[in-house]
């Protein structure tokens, strides 16, 4: 009754068309009574009044159902971590403050229980992001139906993490402000390391020649050219504002993780094409005098300034609640369609991955999800087939077992 039943899918065979679908393509673009076609894993076609299916592919009515592309959860530690509380399953962290050379993917574990629970959700593509220290290596994006890592990596190591120090006092003390002078200091002491290390890394960089290899100075050497990106998970205006700082000092492409008051100064991110990831969006407000609902508020009012972002719940099995928190910005001054970009293109721009998924558009992977009702309505979604890379996935998990054994058990329809 575990979860060996559930294996990846194999490679799609035959041509499948979806018709008499409500197709979400992602990019805000709705088509109703749409069809959508995918061969080989790519979408090959979508929209209205599509050509007549051939008789040798796979048809499928979908009588009204929704189809949207795959959700994509940023700054997950899915698949790194099983059990919280049991530490052999935690696996997400190093010893000291500062690996850039620590790959998360090469501890990614396909057979995480969690994985099936976030499918069934609609999530089909995942950031698996280290934590511990300050930089504590890089992350990948992964597709969540593979045998191995290998087989999972969706991108590899495009981006290099900074868990900045924070100005307040950890939550479980009284008095968070003011910001104390011993807390200051620690802070400018931290991020002085960090920048001093960015400045010897790219020194190493601008070297022809060099007598030695430096492991950790070459994790970091695509900063520099941009093909990583720099995630520095900040919360407070004073830490983004440093985390701009070194973005222009440095000359690299900076997302702020987290982003909690990214909606004070949303007009400095617009003008440095800084882009953000909302963390936990269904939370408190960080300071006391905020209004009780910023947290619903700040996608739209990020979006109101132009600046890219997107949405992410952090952790690993609480990821499986994103699509009903894009829901949650959208009553709270984002439309739909804007609140479903959020967690599907905007994700796959800031990863680096737009153009190959984030959005049902000719040429990219076929990563589907149809659902009978909203997806972003916890009260109406109920996914029905997913598909990633055209492959259609089992959408069974450890949470329908268990139902189904009790159900079982105790005799009930």
């Amino acid at each position: 009754m575990a979860q060996e039943t559930i294996y990846p899918a194999p490679p799609q065979g035959k041509t499948v068309y979806l018709i008499n679908g409500v197709i979400h393509a992602g990019n805000g673009q709705v088509f109703q009574t749409g069809s959508l076609v995918f061969t080989n894993g790519k979408i090959t076609a979508v929209g209205n009044n599509l050509p007549a299916p051939s008789a040798d592919g796979i048809i499928i009515d979908l009588h009204g159902k929704h189809v949207y592309p795959g959700v994509i959860a940023p700054l997950s530690s899915l698949g790194l971590t099983e059990v919280e509380a049991v530490r052999s399953t935690n696996d997400f962290s190093e010893v000291g403050e500062i690996n850039p050379s620590v790959r998360s993917l090469v501890a990614y574990n396909t057979d995480s229980k969690v994985i099936n629970t976030l499918r069934s959700n609609g999530i089909l593509l995942a950031q698996v992001t280290p934590e511990g220290g300050m930089i504590p290596g890089s992350s990948s994006v992964v597709q969540l139906d593979a045998w191995n890592w290998e087989d999972a990596a969706y991108k590899k190591d495009g981006a290099i993490h900074f868990y900045m120090p924070s100005l307040l006092p950890p939550p479980s003390l009284p008095g968070r402000f003011p910001i104390t002078k011993d807390r200051a200091e620690e802070f400018a002491e931290k991020t002085g390391k960090v920048r001093a290390f960015l400045s010897e890394a790219k020194a190493y960089y601008q070297e022809d020649k060099r007598s030695e290899v430096n492991l950790k100075f070459e994790a970091v050497r695509k900063l520099f050219t941009k093909e990583q990106k720099l995630f520095i998970h900040c919360n407070l205006v004073k830490e983004m504002l440093v985390a701009v700082d070194f973005a222009k000092e440095f000359g690299i492409d900076v997302v702020i993780a987290g982003g909690a008051d990214s909606w004070i100064i949303a007009d400095v991110l617009k003008q440095n094409n800084i882009a953000v990831v909302l963390g936990q969006p269904h939370s408190l407000p960080v300071t006391a005098d905020d209004d009780v609902d910023q947290p619903y508020k700040t996608a739209a009012q990020l979006q109101q300034a132009g600046v890219l972002f997107c949405l992410s719940n952090e952790g690993f099995w609480q990821q499986r609640n994103l699509p009903f928190e894009a829901g949650t910005a959208s009553a709270y001054g984002l439309s739909k369609e804007e609140a479903l970009t959020a967690v599907t293109l905007n994700a796959a721009k800031i990863l680096g991955v737009d153009k190959t998924t984030g959005s049902l558009e000719t040429g990219k992977d076929a990563n589907i999800v149809i659902s009978t009702g909203d997806l972003l309505d916890m009260r109406s979604s109920v996914v029905t087939q997913a598909f990633i890379q055209g492959r259609e996935i089992n959408l069974d998990n450890k949470h329908k077992q268990l139902y189904e054994r009790y159900k079982h058990k105790y005799g009930l329809k």
